[in-house]
């Protein structure tokens, strides 16, 4: 049976937690936090219900979670590392410091950052690859993968047996792709807020209720490209112009 160390156990660590130990690993966390134990449990519990619904197949034996006292407790004979503290620089780099004279020969830390280069991460010597999921991580299969090429051909195969969706970035950016998206959308809510144009209601239920829908099963690309009928994306683009030209078409 694998082992994985989590070096944080908030909001994503504890997801992590979740879809590892259901997925039959052996989970060993560290999070000085008061009440990481306690939330953690309470993720695992939603996990259980809800999680193998999406598998069709039988999940293997749950793994074994165990709270450790120290990063070196949590790290050592640990098959995999996953970083998921809070998004300062500073504390991944003194986190990381602690972290890898306990990796294995050839070990590398995974960073849940969500929003940090990997080269930013590794730049004080770490071995750094991003693996960045989205919330929750136990439902939510996306992880985007970025940094160095020999780490990310390590990290992918592990991601895709936790039964999680890899999307490999080749070119560093910050924010990956995903978070640049989302960020994108709610600034545009923010100011239909501000000019009182909807509330966060309507502005919600314009997504969940519509294309959020549509772009679950298709994307961006595809939904324009099936909007143009026979010909495509350039007969919808021959009918409403390029999007930047005015407001945008459903």
């Amino acid at each position: 049976m694998s082992r994985a160390a989590l070096i944080g156990g908030g909001v994503i660590g504890g997801g992590w937690a979740a879809r590892l130990l259901l997925n039959g690993w052996d989970v060993s966390v560290f999070d000085p936090a008061p009440g990481a134990a306690a939330q953690i449990r309470a993720v695992l519990e939603n996990a259980r219900a809800s999680l193998p619904a999406l598998y069709d197949r039988a999940l293997p034996a749950e793994g074994r979670l165990t709270l450790c006292d120290s990063i070196a407790e949590a790290v050592t004979g640990a098959d995999w590392v996953q970083e998921s503290v809070s998004e300062r620089l500073e504390l991944k780099h003194r986190v990381y410091a602690e972290i890898t004279p306990h990796l294995p020969e050839g070990g590398f830390i995974a960073s849940s950052t969500s929003g940090f280069r990997a080269s930013e991460l590794g730049e004080k010597g770490a071995p750094v690859v991003v693996v960045h999921p989205f919330n929750p991580v136990y439902l939510l299969p996306l992880a985007e993968v970025s940094g160095p090429e020999d780490l990310r051909a390590r990290a992918i195969p592990v991601i895709t047996d936790l039964g999680m969706f890899p999307l490999e970035l080749e070119t560093e950016i910050d924010a990956f792709i995903g978070n640049r998206f989302q960020e994108a959308v709610w600034r545009e809510a923010l100011w239909m807020l501000k000019d009182g144009i909807a509330t966060t209601t309507q502005i919600d239920d314009a997504i969940r209720m519509g294309f959020g829908l549509r772009w679950a099963q298709m994307g961006l690309f595809e939904t324009y490209r099936i909007a143009g009928g026979a010909d495509g994306m350039a007969s919808y683009i021959a009918q409403f112009g390029p999007p930047s030209t005015g407001p945008g078409r459903s």
